[in-house]
């Protein structure tokens, strides 16, 4: 028997970090806005006759062996697929996995990942889950791996793909698909990898402590990327390009103010190279400090900004918008 899925990543239009709970709680009308992207995060899940459990990861040459579930060390190599693998009860299988985003990029790579394996092992297991149970099952995953909050916003383009809105409030958490220009959005975002890996958890992490403790600073910086948010998502329901240049340049300045160390001196030299080259805008994947970033400008200056990137040591990166979501075959 053999299972396969694969799942996208996302692109971070606006909002994020705000959906980290209860953070969205204190900012009503709070909503993240994003992009999944045809960069996707891959498991494979093959039988075995002798009942062990194999696995593997091919992006960091890792694996882990383990004749049954209880023997699957706590403090192994591979941590999110032992936690996985533990909470479905699967055994006899070899699980491989592989992701097309760099290591720390900011696209949500783990959360893809994440999604993707749980879809597999859900398929291999014939449970039936709701969206929204699969959903709760990726994030607690996650958090017990990586030992700090997650956000919500991620697991949702992976999930469901397309460009939208997820809604943050009391009642809970809702995704509204966006009537977006997909193509339009497409032709004026270079997307790129600045070489150097960052962990979301540490900035996001130390954001919150910094809100919850009432920092002043934190808590408005937050109420303008909300703000931002809101107004972005006006501007892409209307195909009003001029005005999503100046609000992903306005969010990345709120960001920037959030954490030292959400924009590194590399960042900061990246896009001001793709600043001379004609980008109007431009913002860090994520929690920010290192991974990817995207540089906004018109579809005749896209060659330009790539190539400004490339000479200033970057790694572009090719996707499309990605309508697919999670596939299990």
């Amino acid at each position: 028997m053999q299972v396969h899925s694969s799942a996208p990543t996302r692109i971070d239009l606006a909002g994020g970090t705000i959906d980290i709970w209860p953070l969205y709680l204190f900012h009503p009308g709070a909503q993240t806005l994003n992009a999944a992207i045809t960069i996707r995060a891959d498991a494979h899940l093959e039988s075995r006759r002798d009942g062990r459990i194999v696995l593997r990861s091919l992006d960091t040459d890792r694996a882990v062996e383990a004749d049954h579930l209880d023997a699957l060390p706590d403090d192994s190599a591979l941590p999110l697929l032992v936690n996985l693998v533990r909470f479905f009860r699967v055994e006899g299988v070899t699980l491989t996995t592989t992701s097309q985003s760099p290591a720390g990029a900011g696209l949500a790579g783990s959360s893809a990942l994440t999604i993707a394996t749980c879809g597999a092992l859900a398929r291999w297991t014939g449970a039936t889950y709701r969206d929204e149970d699969l959903l709760q099952i990726a994030m607690n995953v996650e958090a017990i791996t990586i030992k700090v909050p997650t956000g919500v916003q991620d697991y949702r383009p992976a999930l469901y793909g397309g460009i939208a809105a997820i809604e943050l409030g009391i009642d809970g958490v809702h995704r509204v698909g966006l009537p977006v220009d997909a193509a339009g959005l497409e032709q004026r975002i270079v997307l790129a990898y600045t070489g150097a890996p960052r962990n979301s958890g540490t900035n996001n992490w130390e954001i919150m402590k910094r809100h919850l403790d009432g920092d002043r600073h934190v808590i408005e910086a937050i109420g303008r990327i909300r703000d931002t948010a809101a107004a972005m998502r006006d501007a892409l329901a209307q195909a009003d390009w001029r005005e999503v240049g100046r609000l992903i340049a306005d969010e990345w300045d709120n960001r920037r103010r959030l954490a030292p160390g959400v924009s590194t001196p590399e960042i900061d030299d990246l896009i001001a190279r793709a600043t001379r080259a004609g980008a109007t805008a431009a913002k860090v994947c994520g929690a920010g400090g290192g991974g990817c970033l995207f540089c906004y400008g018109e579809p005749d200056a896209r060659d330009a900004i790539g190539r400004a990137l490339a000479d200033g040591g970057a790694r572009l990166l090719e996707y499309r918008i990605d309508r697919e979501g999670l596939l299990i075959g």
